[in-house]
């Protein structure tokens, strides 16, 4: 069984490499990074690169992919909608994670690029009204200063900052790491509230659509 993962960082890459091989032994999996994708969609808006991501995934399954996995929250939704026309198993990542955050009541969304947060506020009210929840009480933050250590390359910074701003959380009752490279940030912080991140869950996920 092959696995496609589109990625808009090489730093996912090692990450879902290392989540394959603890989780899921055996498993193909395809790297497609495409670093411009995020930089349009941050711009432009996620829909001003649809027509490419509804491209990069035809492509991906003409090659064999059983499923096709998008890392990145921005863009997720454009991807999930090429599954309509395309008739294979296309997730976001970060879906999974959505649906346990709104069973837990109030959410605080960490984001690194001011891109992500639009989609992420727009994905938990899909997951509440899923659970039948009317409403999701959701609080944004912006990371400051983030997205620049990022860019640098300093992902020790990087992460450093992403747990510095789940520690300052004290109002909610669950705490959504909205981009999957901000998962290493779990483990440097302190907080008792409960931190969720994406890659593994959405891995699972993808695994077992692909395996229908």
């Amino acid at each position: 069984m092959s696995l496609a993962l589109l990625h808009t960082s090489p730093v996912h890459v090692p990450v879902f490499d290392a989540l394959r091989d603890a989780h899921h032994p055996g498993l193909v999996v395809r790297h497609l990074v495409y670093e411009d994708l995020l930089g349009r969609a941050g711009a432009l808006g996620p829909e001003a690169v649809a027509g490419d991501v509804e491209a990069l995934v035809n492509r991906a399954v003409a090659d064999g992919a059983a499923a096709v996995l998008c890392t990145c929250s921005t863009i997720g939704g454009v991807a999930e909608a090429a599954a309509v026309r395309l008739g294979v198993p296309v997730l976001r990542v970060d879906r999974p994670m959505a649906a346990a955050a709104v069973r837990a009541g109030r959410v605080a969304v960490l984001a690194a690029h001011p891109a992500t947060l639009e989609p992420t506020r727009a994905l938990l009210a899909q997951e509440a009204e899923r659970a039948g929840e009317r409403a999701v009480d959701v609080r944004t933050v912006l990371v400051d200063g983030a997205w620049e250590r990022f860019e640098a390359g300093d992902q020790d910074g990087y992460l450093d900052l992403v747990a510095a701003a789940v520690d300052a959380v004290t109002d909610a009752d669950v705490i959504v790491l909205a981009q999957a490279s901000m998962a290493g940030a779990v483990t440097r912080s302190e907080t008792r509230i409960p931190v969720l991140s994406s890659p593994r869950p959405g891995l699972d996920a993808a695994v077992a659509a692909a395996a229908r």
